[in-house]
């Protein structure tokens, strides 16, 4: 009995050194990938949208520098699946050219046991991903657009500076618009003149004696708007109280994208009930379907990281990448098919899933029965 119990104890040891030895490098391996994954999306799609933000609405930048760092944990949402593959392909693929797996498996231990601590860890960080993406992205995401909206509303606004203009130019150097504002008060303009040249033959001044800036324009209280014509001639002459101009730097439509990552499952899911659209069960589905990809990936990303032993070569970063890039292309495919009403919203958003799924049990189970 106590034998017994020794060799409970001695095999329960090895199997958590095992374990740890596995963890180890597999830690270390999906805080590379996170690093370069992040790296790269953020060099190649986040920080080059902000840009062409900043430039097209010219928001500061001290405040486009925050909206980058907000926008940080979506981006860290996306990069965890990445990272937990890099990681799950680079260790076991390692392991095998070093002939460390064949060497367990010539003492019994099956792949199953070898995997065990890689989809632990993987289940682990598929829930971290479900509650960034729940608590902090929402919260964060909201904070970018309330930041963008100051930043807009300041764009122009030089506080306390009197007598200032600014002009809008167009393609070749012609003027298009020029702003002359009295003073600046509490982000308040006074004595405000506008003349607007952008329309052809036809040039129109406004003169308020208040305004502010806004996303969806420029809104003005007692002004007068006078049309007039290339000669000089007088066409028109309007007078209002408080109107709301469009210059063409309306921002509304950009906020409109954050409406889904701005909200967390529950608030989202409520907000479809007064606005259904096709794009915003997707992204429901999707709060759901995209933690689980980290799982999926382990699954797909175990077996083809067993090495032949006629290949003496580390293929794992490839491997990642190929498997990535399959991954994305059928979500961009299923999530344009569902905003067209081809698929259902919740199989457009799960479609990845399902498919690299199937692939992923076909490879596992065929690989737990052939000796590396």
């Amino acid at each position: 009995m106590k034998k017994l119990i020794r060799r409970i104890i001695r095999e329960y040891k090895s199997a958590k050194l095992l374990d740890k030895y596995i963890l180890k490098q597999v830690v270390v391996m999906f805080i590379m990938g996170v690093l370069v994954f992040t790296s790269i999306i953020f060099a190649s799609d986040t920080f080059i949208t902000l840009i062409k933000q900043i430039s097209k609405y010219g928001i500061p930048f001290k405040y486009a520098f925050i909206i980058i760092i907000l926008h940080l944990p979506s981006v860290f949402v996306m990069t965890i699946p990445m990272g937990v593959l890099l990681a799950t392909v680079m260790t076991l693929n390692g392991l095998s050219l070093s002939s460390e797996i064949t060497v367990m498996r010539a003492c019994g231990i099956g792949l199953n046991r070898i995997a065990k601590p890689i989809f632990a860890f993987a289940i682990v960080m598929s829930l971290v991903s479900f509650v960034v993406n729940e608590t902090i992205v929402p919260v964060m995401m909201k904070m970018s657009t309330e930041m963008a909206l100051i930043a807009f509303g300041q764009k122009h606004i030089p506080e306390g500076k009197q007598n200032f203009t600014f002009k809008e130019v167009q393609q070749g150097g012609k003027l298009k618009r020029l702003f002359y504002v009295g003073d600046c008060i509490d982000s308040t303009l006074h004595n405000i003149t506008v003349l607007d040249a952008s329309k052809e033959g036809t040039i129109q001044i406004l003169q308020a004696r208040e305004g502010k800036t806004s996303p969806v324009g420029w809104k003005f209280q007692k002004a007068v708007v006078y049309t007039i014509s290339d000669s000089g001639k007088t066409l028109d002459t309007t007078l209002f109280n408080d109107s709301t101009v469009n210059f063409g730097m309306d921002l509304s439509k950009e906020m409109e994208r954050n409406q889904a990552s701005e909200r967390n499952f529950l608030q989202l899911l409520k907000f479809i009930k007064k606005e259904n659209k096709p794009e915003l069960r997707i992204d429901l589905y999707d709060k759901m379907a995209l933690p689980l990809t980290t799982i999926v990936l382990v699954l797909i990303g175990v077996p083809l990281a067993i090495t032949p032993p006629r290949v003496r070569y580390n293929r794992g970063f490839l491997f990642s990448i190929l498997i990535i890039f399959a991954y994305y292309l059928i979500r961009a495919l299923s999530i344009s098919f569902g905003e067209a009403g081809t698929l259902l919203p919740i199989f457009a958003a799960f479609m990845p899933n399902i498919i690299l799924t199937v692939i992923g049990i076909g490879l596992y189970y065929r690989k737990v029965y052939t000796i590396c």
